[in-house]
């Protein structure tokens, strides 16, 4: 068990690569704290799998270093890093058992008959495997076989880390949150680092204790689930977490006022060096736009109102600009027109998809 460290690393499939467009992963610098539960969060293609095949030992980045403690493991292979990795879909042996299954990896390694029994069944006992170990694995579901590959991982007491990539995409939506639960309160169990590749922001968001978000083969964000919600640190954060996503548009700032058209919205903070040039755009979460009767607020067209049964979601358009805002129960649209009310301590500015701090002074929220 150790901390993990990647020291300016970045990987390119091309042999030759000239520029970073070339680069399937952009550099990155992170550490992975020893008993952490980590998520990579991002869509298809944007080198979360690249970057966990990379930690487990499967590729060789093409520059860069990788560290297990003060253990330089960048031309180790995978079998001497001590890394157990549990795939999309459950690698097990059908012609086993489960507790023969289980014990593969201590058998493996010669470990003593007495130890690996006791091993076996406390992470059977972990798992809830420890009813089925005397039955082929071949009658088991999909959920079953995953708890066995998981199983296999966790038996090892010597293992540094537990990289699962997109585990739970072949596993019934109604048995998801049981096994989220459950990976939950291993982790809590065991000291044991856990990261989890996913492009499904609620598995992230329910298992990990702090999130690493990922767009274009690069990190733009690294945080808990309150950091990335609140105060996303690029737009792609804010549009790809919740449902639906932040609200961005395209603006322009004169000190505390945004203007989207011609409409002004008050602002916490003020934006007096914004980058000259740059792609200016205000970001505002649904959550903290509310939607008012006519003349109480901003003035936009109500499209529609959604009933999402926990949530109204309203979808409107302002100054040719779609966005989506909360409407509460008691809410009665007086026709297609309405207006809207902005937090401003809920509203972010952007220069070029990036979060500007602005500076201090401000107006109050109301």
């Amino acid at each position: 068990m150790a901390r993990i460290t990647l020291s300016r690393l970045a990987h390119s499939y091309k042999t030759d690569p000239s520029g970073p467009e070339d680069y399937a992963l952009k550099e990155i610098s992170h550490v992975w704290e020893q008993g952490g539960a980590y998520a990579l969060l991002g869509p298809s293609g944007c080198g979360k799998t690249t970057l966990l095949n990379i930690i487990s030992g499967l590729v060789r980045p093409t520059r860069g270093r990788i560290l297990f403690g003060d253990r330089d493991v960048t031309d180790l292979p995978t079998e001497a890093r001590n890394i157990a990795q549990v795939f999309q879909f459950p690698v097990v042996y059908d012609t086993m058992t489960v507790r023969e299954n289980l014990a593969f990896p201590l058998k493996n390694r010669r470990v003593p008959r007495n130890e690996t029994e006791a091993r076996v069944k406390e992470i059977g006992g972990l798992l809830g495997l420890n009813p089925v170990l005397d039955r082929k694995a071949r009658n088991l579901t999909a959920d079953m076989k995953q708890k066995i590959s998981l199983g296999r991982g966790l038996v090892r007491p010597d293992v540094a880390a537990i990289l699962f990539d997109e585990p739970l995409t072949v596993i019934d939506p109604h048995l998801k949150w049981q096994l989220r639960s459950m990976l939950k309160e291993l982790h809590r169990a065991l000291d044991v680092t856990m990261i989890y590749v996913t492009h499904d922001q609620t598995e992230a968001l329910t298992f990990a204790d702090r999130v690493v978000v990922m767009h274009d083969g690069a990190v733009v964000q690294t945080g808990t689930p309150d950091e990335l919600f609140e105060r996303p640190a690029h737009t792609f954060v804010g549009y790809f977490i919740g449902s639906p996503g932040m609200n961005v548009l395209p603006c322009r700032v004169e000190g505390t006022t945004a203007y989207v058209g011609h409409e002004p919205i008050q602002l916490a903070r003020g934006y007096a060096r914004l980058p000259k040039g740059a792609r200016i755009e205000l970001g505002i979460r649904p959550e903290f736009a509310f939607l008012k009767l006519k003349g109480d607020g901003l003035p936009v067209r109500l499209k529609r109102i959604d009933d999402l049964g926990r949530v109204r979601i309203a979808r409107v358009e302002m100054a040719g600009q779609a966005l989506a805002a909360s409407v509460t129960e008691d809410f009665v649209p007086d026709g297609d027109e309405a207006s809207l009310e902005f937090d401003p301590r809920h509203v972010h500015i952007y220069a070029d998809g990036h979060l500007v701090t602005g500076d201090a002074a401000g107006v109050a929220a109301s």
